[in-house]
């Protein structure tokens, strides 16, 4: 028997450029290794753009906007949002689409001293995804209390409602000029949604109606993203379309309301005398931001394809 002949070997690798059987090179590129991809570069796009909407827009920009002086304000969140909130944008798309590594990792391809970073990122999205899945949580309670022919927190007369009650609409409107009448809307609120409960020595019970929707918005997540971007990229189809149509609406509404120009002229009214308080500066510096961080689960959650750079433009 003769021994069968092998190349000159150059880095542990024969010369002809194949890994021999069992290397370790050849056990890394195994398919555990293999990360999921973008189908297309529309899912990719609706991804990002579903991801800037978000509580920090919708909700508290008007009312810091209104807080820090109205027109005024957008003098300041426009400087930080082209210096920092477009740049840091910029730095995860690329990141994410050039290293095709998660936000851990690709930090070992840039500068591993910087992996630390990375760590601090996940913990930080951590935390935020605890705290935005209690606010998913009501959104949900209050969706099945409106499969009701009235509205439960339109009117007063409910086992939740106290004598201060004020019905301010319709026909059965009581309480009026009483000073410490309350909106059915906030004892929705407090004594029906959270049951709020006299003090801090008093615990209260277990919510269990809301620990069912914190439980359906956890199961929820879970399967839009169990299989990274090929379930992830068919949801954003709903996900990230559904929240500007609704914007649209509640614009078109908002603005054929009576008095709706009068009050957006009170709220876009430009004090410029704001800009001198140091929090006027520091509030849309946090808003230019949330479109950074918020990209991270988008960015780094996949690879990223490399066709997709256009996008980030």
């Amino acid at each position: 028997m003769t021994a069968e002949k092998s190349g000159p070997v150059i880095n542990g690798k024969p010369e002809d450029g194949r890994d021999p059987e069992g290397s370790s090179s050849s056990i890394e590129k195994g398919p555990y290794n293999e990360r999921g991809q973008w189908n297309n570069k529309i899912e990719f796009f609706l991804s990002v753009a579903g991801e800037i909407i978000g509580l920090g827009n919708v909700w508290r920009f008007p009312y810091l906007c209104y807080k820090n002086g109205g027109g005024a304000f957008f003098v300041p969140y426009v400087i930080f949002f082209v210096c920092c909130g477009i740049p840091v944008f910029f730095l995860e798309t690329a990141m994410g689409q050039f290293t095709t590594e998660g936000g851990i990792t690709c930090w070992r391809k840039i500068c591993p001293l910087f992996e630390g970073i990375g760590y601090a990122t996940q913990v930080i999205q951590a935390y935020l995804n605890v705290y935005y899945v209690v606010i998913l949580a009501w959104a949900i309670f209050y969706l099945f209390n409106c499969f009701t022919t009235e509205l439960p927190w339109a009117a007063c007369g409910h086992y939740w409602n106290t004598e201060n009650c004020a019905d301010s609409y319709g026909e059965n409107a009581t309480n009026i000029t009483n000073p410490n009448s309350t909106s059915p809307v906030i004892e929705f609120w407090e004594r029906r949604v959270l049951k709020i409960s006299d003090g801090i020595e008093h615990m209260g019970g277990m919510r269990w109606e809301l620990a069912m929707c914190l439980a359906l918005a956890w199961f929820i997540c879970y399967f839009c993203i169990w299989k990274g971007p090929k379930s992830t990229g068919k949801v954003v189809y709903v996900t990230a379309t559904f929240p500007y149509a609704m914007l649209l609406v509640l614009l078109v509404r908002g603005v054929t309301l009576p008095g709706a120009w009068t009050g957006i002229k009170f709220y876009l009214y430009p004090d410029m005398s704001r800009l001198s308080d140091p929090q006027v500066g520091l509030d849309p510096l946090y808003l230019s931001q949330c479109t950074g961080k918020r990209l991270k689960r988008i960015c780094f959650l996949p690879s990223i394809k490399k066709e997709t750079r256009w996008l980030a433009v």
